[in-house]
């Protein structure tokens, strides 16, 4: 075993990312990452600093024939598992995954996507009929509405189970810890360096939408001011709405791609230490989903409710790192 894969099998053991072993060591992440591609090799002082922060003779780290820390250098371990739990990623493996997660993200945020257009056609059309603006009644504008709402949701549920059920045999790379086989981290870390400048540029501009969402519709409350007709209304609100869609899709789609990398690399959500914080978030997310679709159905307020998304985003930030100090202090 060379001293890559030994710097990356005693960094996840440890839980920790490239960022926090960079740190520990007082150099950046890129260092680390060189280090663990084989394209650099740290100098004696770094080489001593591992040894010590990782419990282990300098002679395991430098000696690619020695593969296994004498028993009293063993790394710590959490409570509950040993190293022998640790599942073996092989190259062959780590390539169909990102190849399915390529295609979970772009079906996943259109089904997201699809579940916050499900309502335009009832608050825009229906909204256009009160107005007597629209060519049907207000009563079969509501009824068509709540039709294709229905059945765009159920198109966004189908979506979901589809990628959640031929995704199970991925499960294990956030619920296990994992160790990836010669070559995988490499290729990895090559295209997540490829892929960094592209998630940044769909992150901003999907945030940005979301902002900028209810611009359309605080102009058009402005221009008709004064006016009693509801129509610009319903037109802003459908607007606002196809925008945030857009805005989230982006958002979501870049998420579980740079997500995908982070699995394999076990870094950012995917640490062992997050993994174990993660294991509430579908019920956190699943509290957040019923929120909106109460509030939204129970008011009738579409226009509105989309900031339970938002609010529970921040929110999310809070409650992971409180997930996360409980785990921490367990060990």
């Amino acid at each position: 075993m060379i001293l890559a894969d030994k710097i990356i099998e005693n960094r996840k053991k440890n839980g920790w990312s490239q960022e926090e072993l960079a740190d520990k060591l007082g150099v950046s992440r890129q260092s680390v990452s060189k280090w663990e591609g084989a394209q650099a090799v740290p100098d004696m002082k770094k080489i001593i600093q591992m040894s010590e922060i990782f419990g282990v003779s300098t002679d395991y780290l430098l000696k690619d024939e020695i593969t296994v820390p004498a028993p009293t250098e063993s790394l710590p371990v959490d409570p509950g598992t040993t190293e022998d739990e640790a599942v073996k990623v092989s190259l062959e493996e780590a390539s169909e995954f990102l190849e399915f997660n390529e295609k979970a993200a772009g079906t996943v945020s259109t089904g997201v996507m699809l579940c916050i257009l499900s309502p335009i056609i009832t608050t825009t059309l229906g909204g256009l009929a009160d107005a007597g603006k629209a060519p049907v009644s207000e009563y079969t504008a509501g009824i068509g509405g709540v039709i294709i709402l229905i059945l765009m949701v159920a198109a966004a549920v189908g979506m979901f189970l589809y990628i959640g059920f031929n995704g199970k045999k991925y499960e294990y790379l956030e619920t296990s810890n994992i160790d990836t086989e010669y070559g995988v981290s490499g290729m990895v870390r090559e295209r997540k360096d490829a892929y960094a400048s592209i998630h940044s540029r769909w992150m901003i501009i999907g945030i940005m939408l979301c902002i900028i969402a209810a611009v359309p519709l605080l102009m058009i409350e402005l221009l008709r001011w004064g006016h009693d007709d509801g129509s610009l209304v319903a037109v802003g609100t459908g607007v606002m709405l196809a925008v945030i869609a857009v805005g989230v899709k982006m958002i979501v789609k870049t998420s579980i791609l740079w997500g995908g990398m982070d699995k394999l690399l076990e870094e950012g959500d995917y640490t062992r230490l997050n993994k174990k914080a993660s294991r509430y978030d579908g019920i956190y997310w699943a509290i957040a989903t019923a929120v909106y679709l109460g509030w939204s159905f129970m008011s009738n307020r579409w226009d509105i409710t989309w900031l339970v998304w938002p609010v529970a985003g921040v929110l999310f930030v809070a409650y992971h790192e409180i997930m996360r100090a409980i785990f921490r202090s367990r060990h």
